[in-house]
């Protein structure tokens, strides 16, 4: 399967299929919304989720007054009245619970899906509705434009970003930061969700201020106004960069020509800076 301009193996297909479609999924409730409902709950601090899950169910946006958390699984689903189910997906919209789909962006790749909010099936999850889904939002990997002269520039100072260009993670381990220091040669921090103490640990260690985007091994920072930085990415040379925009499973590394990642990258409130790998 491609998504993005990026071959995807099954495994990993099929573990999307899983993260998207548990074996039981978690919804958020408040106190009084379980009561309501009538289902047993357990309390949101005791609920374990996978780096998976956590991304799949984006577990940080949702409230912190959904304190309570019912699993259910497919069957258990099925079974809800039909008003109970509804209340349920609407008060996980409400709450900011990711994976909750609307069924008309679907229903031309899988017909007989509802229009409104639903629940993936395994079944449901085709590569035509796969590629859709992670594909939203994103931008395609341009991996295969970079000239054989670029990659062979930047090999002694970026030896692992060959190898991660264009590729997805395998789960919800690395994160930009860990992609900028995976190319540079950190062993396991691409796999890695490096926080920022060590990414700033890694730049004070490894780089120097200032740099030029034509040339392989620029970082580019992205600092919000109180200095933390937010995002980071690498020029490859040659007028490309590679970065991983985010942090979650299905956020492949993919290369860009830099202008792109820029604009791509630009948030209010941040300032880039740049330093070059010593």
């Amino acid at each position: 399967m491609n998504v993005l301009n990026i071959d995807v193996p099954s495994a990993l297909v099929s573990h999307w299929r899983g993260w998207l479609a548990p074996a039981q999924q978690p919804f958020f409730l408040t106190e009084g919304e379980t009561q309501t409902l009538g289902l047993g709950s357990v309390p949101r601090d005791n609920a374990a989720l996978t780096p998976e899950l956590r991304d799949t169910f984006t577990l940080w946006s949702v409230r912190p007054a959904a304190e309570r958390v019912v699993w259910l699984s497919p069957a258990q689903w099925t079974a809800l009245p039909p008003r109970v189910s509804r209340d349920l997906l609407r008060a996980q919209v409400r709450h900011g619970r990711g994976n909750v789909p609307l069924g008309r962006q679907y229903r031309d790749l899988r017909p007989g899906l509802p229009v409104g909010r639903f629940l993936w099936l395994r079944e449901d999850l085709t590569a035509e509705v796969l590629t859709r889904l992670v594909a939203q939002d994103a931008v395609s990997c341009q991996r295969a434009e970079v000239p054989e002269a670029v990659w062979h520039a930047a090999e002694d100072r970026l030896p692992g970003a060959r190898a991660l260009a264009g590729t997805f993670p395998a789960g919800s381990a690395g994160n930009c930061f860990g992609t900028v220091m995976g190319a540079a040669g950190v062993p396991g921090a691409a796999h890695t969700w490096i926080q920022r103490e060590p990414f700033e640990a890694f730049l004070a260690a490894r780089t120097r201020r200032g740099g030029q985007d034509d040339q392989p091994g620029t970082r580019l920072i992205w600092r919000s106004r109180d200095g933390l930085v937010q995002h980071a990415a690498v020029t490859l040379g040659g007028g490309w960069a590679l970065h991983k925009p985010a942090q979650t499973w299905w956020t492949p590394r993919v290369v860009l020509p830099v202008g792109q990642l820029k604009r791509h990258s630009r948030t209010r409130g941040q300032r880039l800076t740049r330093a070059t790998l010593i």
